[in-house]
């Protein structure tokens, strides 16, 4: 058996048992506890969404909770709401569809403790906030060994993984349009293009990376939806009949017991969870960076990305998908290739081109999403500029051999480290939800007054975090 055999074998296992029990039982769990906060402050989060920051008494520019948004949904929205979904249709059938929408709503709550704790365990540096799991690891659990293994999985998945992946999904795009793609120069070329787009966009620093996917992600977000709109619009008639069949088939039970690993179930749960990402510890490392008076605003604003990722594009590429009569066979049409046909099926030719387009900006505000989470985490290991400079380096060679080449292994042992990954942070944001559960209340409560949520650490008995009372505050 091989390496790539045995991280196959330890793939199956981990996400379709381990990791399925953990998110979804830990979901329901903060669902409960939160009295389903994603629910019913989906309104509040929408309104901090669109606070701005206000820059530092320094004049240093501070990073939005909008712009921490998009950071996390750059990184949440790749080509897997792509390509990701047409795998789990044609493996799962369309009922795991339903179990998609399931998750993200479960979801939403686990989304919401894991970037609170973030925020409220944050640490300042050179003027801007930084934090995420590694940091609550360290702080509240007193364990930096954890927040260490975190991190290293994480730069693992995510700078390496993850980014080579993107980066060959954007390459791969142009076998279309150019023929014996592979054997030709341009594999070459997009790899030396995007390295270059990616260095001049992190080396910019974490303002530059904020702007960067606050202005691209709403824009191809926006469009690709209208695009699912549309062809539902052209195929209004068929709608209840997509519908009946999502429902219909999320219950087979005949199905189920055909092989629950391979269901529509197993497969909507695992595609849902690992869209999203809620509960897997990436998406916090991006909320700590946001300038917020009260840490459940943050909180409440994750679980908007969650939500924006499955519920409206997910959706968006499964209803395009499901109207277009196309039908999706493993190993032959599936993927990329299975959404072209069956857009090209839908809106003719021109469909394709527009897909090819989609690939290319979500996969590239994925490398900068993926490579923010990775930067932070290196810092929070040793805050070293040479270590900064080689990791940019290995991060923008990462990219490009991604362009060239089909990274079957790399897929593999991003998958496991990313398993592992939220392993650990389940456990911690477990352990730690009673914090996020208690600096819930204290937002609650001053809603109710009528007052507007600011939050210090003494109110709810915590020290050492960036949320002191200055002394200005103490009432006399």
């Amino acid at each position: 058996m091989s390496f790539n055999d045995i991280l196959t074998v330890i793939n199956d296992v981990m996400y379709t048992y381990v990791l399925i029990i953990f998110l979804v039982g830990v979901g329901i769990y903060f669902t409960i506890r939160t009295k389903g906060v994603q629910f019913r402050l989906l309104i509040d989060g929408i309104k901090s969404m669109l606070e701005k920051s206000e820059k530092g008494e320094s004049g240093e520019k501070k990073v939005s909770s909008f712009q921490a948004l998009m950071i996390s949904t750059a990184s949440r929205v790749g080509t897997g709401n792509i390509a990701g979904i047409a795998t789990a249709i044609v493996a799962g059938g369309p009922g795991a569809v339903f179990w998609m929408w399931i998750m993200a709503l479960i979801g939403g709550a686990s989304a919401f403790v894991e970037s609170t704790l973030a925020q409220i365990y944050k640490v300042r540096e050179n003027g801007q906030f930084r934090g995420g799991p590694s940091y609550y690891m360290e702080r509240a659990l007193g364990k930096r060994w954890v927040g260490v293994l975190f991190s290293v999985l994480l730069i693992i998945c995510f700078a390496y993984g993850f980014n080579g992946l993107q980066s060959f999904n954007i390459s791969s795009a142009l076998v279309y349009y150019i023929e014996d793609y592979s054997d030709t120069i341009w594999p070459v070329v997009v790899g030396v293009i995007l390295a270059t787009a990616t260095g001049l966009v992190i080396w910019g620093g974490v303002h530059r990376i904020g702007f960067i996917t606050s202005g691209l992600v709403p824009v191809m977000a926006v469009v690709y939806i209208l695009m699912g709109l549309v062809t539902m619009v052209l195929h209004i008639t068929e709608l209840p009949g997509i519908f009946a069949m999502i429902f219909k088939n999320a219950f087979d039970v005949k199905a189920m017991a055909g092989g629950f690993a391979g269901s529509a179930v197993v497969i909507g749960i695992k595609r849902g969870l690992f869209s999203n990402e809620a509960g897997m510890g990436s998406a916090p490392n991006a909320s700590a960076s946001a300038e917020v008076d009260h840490p459940v605003k943050q909180g409440l604003v994750q679980i908007i990305s969650v939500f924006i990722d499955t519920i409206l594009i997910c959706s968006s590429t499964a209803m395009m998908l499901l109207v277009s009569g196309v039908t999706g066979v493993s190993g032959e049409l599936d993927g990329i290739p299975y959404v072209q046909a069956a857009i090209s099926s839908n809106v003719g030719e021109w469909g394709i081109h527009f897909i090819t387009i989609s690939i290319f900006a979500f996969a590239f505000s994925s490398i900068i999403g993926n490579y923010y989470y990775a930067e932070s985490n290196i810092l929070f290991i040793k805050n070293s500029k040479v270590l900064l400079f080689v990791f940019r380096c290995t991060c923008l060679v990462a990219v490009f051999l991604g362009a060239l080449a089909d990274l079957g292994l790399v897929w593999n042992i991003a998958d496991v480290t990313m398993g592992f990954m939220a392993i650990v942070n389940i456990i911690a944001i477990f352990l730690l939800g009673k914090i996020a559960f208690k600096t819930l209340e204290h937002y609650d409560k001053q809603k109710k007054q009528g007052q507007k949520p600011v939050f210090y650490e003494d109110e709810i008995g915590l020290t050492g975090t960036v949320w002191k009372r200055e002394i200005n505050d103490i009432e006399i």
